[in-house]
């Protein structure tokens, strides 16, 4: 029989984390631009154990020892305040033998964490527990009720670490949502143009230099004060949240890594941005904003959130929502002009195309200002 590298590979991760049995099947799955994830199913004579096993992307997680610590203590806090939460509710790490929630590899071999994390050589993984019985949406597929839902299950996220010390969690990626950071290095990536391709996004580029001073609104606002810091999920897409197959009811939030102190309006946004529009991430044809999606949102958001923010912060939910579009509109566009290092890509002008989407995105949010703040004053302050 032909080896197979790669179940050999997920067979020796999970007896790392001391997981006995054989592999029935493991798959690829496909979703998401970052890690690289596994569904592994293994039989140890009695029981079949469904497992998630990752590899975290270091390139992007340059601290990933410290975003698992983060999750390790986020997941931990939950679970103390609803200790009768349901198995399906919760995200179970499993655990090394020195009771690590992660896995160094070098050169395939487990070591230690005295390791260079850019070397190409090493590798870092987790696994954690499947949720049976459970589905996500790549999109919301133009459902009201799934974005309600996903503003209920990312509302609630948010209401259960309202009181945990934001200063406990180290950034896994520093300057995050810092957007005056973001739109520094933008342009220092334009200025350098080290493959040439800035001539070929001219209008783009120009676009978001013009809405510079626009993007580091939120930041000067958390400066004078005005903005609270939270414990902040920070990729609230709906395809991170897993919803129960039968109900739609939401069970758990997963994909934690970018769990940071940081802006309740850019979780709220980025869901909006994600899929309260009307076209595929990666096509601005047709891409604008859909309001009703929009509502559906926000009323399953505030439905968790009204009583817990500020009036601050819910002004800031419009704002922060436009503003997030524009930040990942110079993301997307900044990766494709070094080269396509951070987001995965499935095509050669896919990140170019997905900052055209997110800038058209954008245009179209700032003709709505006024009816998205609507919105959200009249599910907050008039139900």
């Amino acid at each position: 029989m032909q080896a197979d590298p790669i179940r050999e590979k997920l067979s020796y991760i999970c007896k790392q984390f001391r997981i006995p049995g054989d592999i029935l099947v493991y798959r690829w799955i496909p979703a998401g631009h970052i890690n690289t994830a596994y569904y592994v199913a293994i039989y140890n004579g009695k029981e079949v154990t469904q497992l998630l096993v990752q590899k975290i992307n270091t390139y992007v997680f340059r601290e990933p020892i410290g975003m698992m610590r983060n999750i390790e203590r986020i997941t931990e806090y939950i679970r103390s305040q609803e200790m009768t939460m349901e198995k399906r509710r919760r995200l179970h790490f499993r655990h090394t033998e020195d009771r690590k929630n992660y896995l160094v590899l070098k050169d395939g071999v487990a070591v230690g964490d005295d390791v260079d994390f850019q070397d190409e050589r090493v590798e870092f993984w987790r696994v954690y527990n499947f949720i049976e019985c459970s589905t996500s949406f790549e999109s919301a597929g133009g459902d009201p009720e799934v974005l309600r839902m996903s503003g209920k299950a990312f509302g609630r996220f948010n209401r259960q670490l309202k009181d945990f010390d934001a200063e406990q969690l180290t950034e896994s990626i520093p300057h995050f949502h810092d957007t005056i950071h973001r739109m520094n290095t933008f342009f220092e990536i334009v200025e350098k143009d080290l493959l040439g391709r800035a001539d070929s996004c001219r209008p783009e580029i120009e676009e978001i230099r013009a809405c510079r001073e626009f993007a580091g609104t939120l930041c000067r606002q958390i400066e004078s004060g005005m903005l609270p810091i939270r414990v902040t999920h920070n990729d609230t897409k709906t395809n991170n949240i897993l919803f129960d197959k039968d109900t739609l009811d939401p069970l758990v939030i997963i994909d934690l890594d970018t769990c940071m102190p940081g802006l309740a309006c850019y979780d709220f946004g980025d869901t909006i941005r994600f899929a309260a529009c009307t076209a595929e991430e990666d096509q601005p044809e047709g891409m604008r904003l859909d309001l009703d999606l929009m509502r559906a949102y926000t009323e399953g958001y505030l439905g968790e959130m009204k009583d817990v923010l500020s009036g601050a912060e819910i002004d800031s939910l419009s704002t922060g929502t436009a503003i997030i579009t524009l930040e990942l509109a110079s993301r997307f566009l900044g990766d494709y002009l070094v080269g396509d290092k951070y987001f995965r890509i499935d095509y050669p002008e896919q990140n170019l195309r997905r900052a055209q989407a997110q800038l058209a995105l954008f245009r179209d949010m700032m003709a709505h200002m006024d009816d998205m703040k609507r919105i959200i004053h009249e599910v907050c302050y008039e139900r």
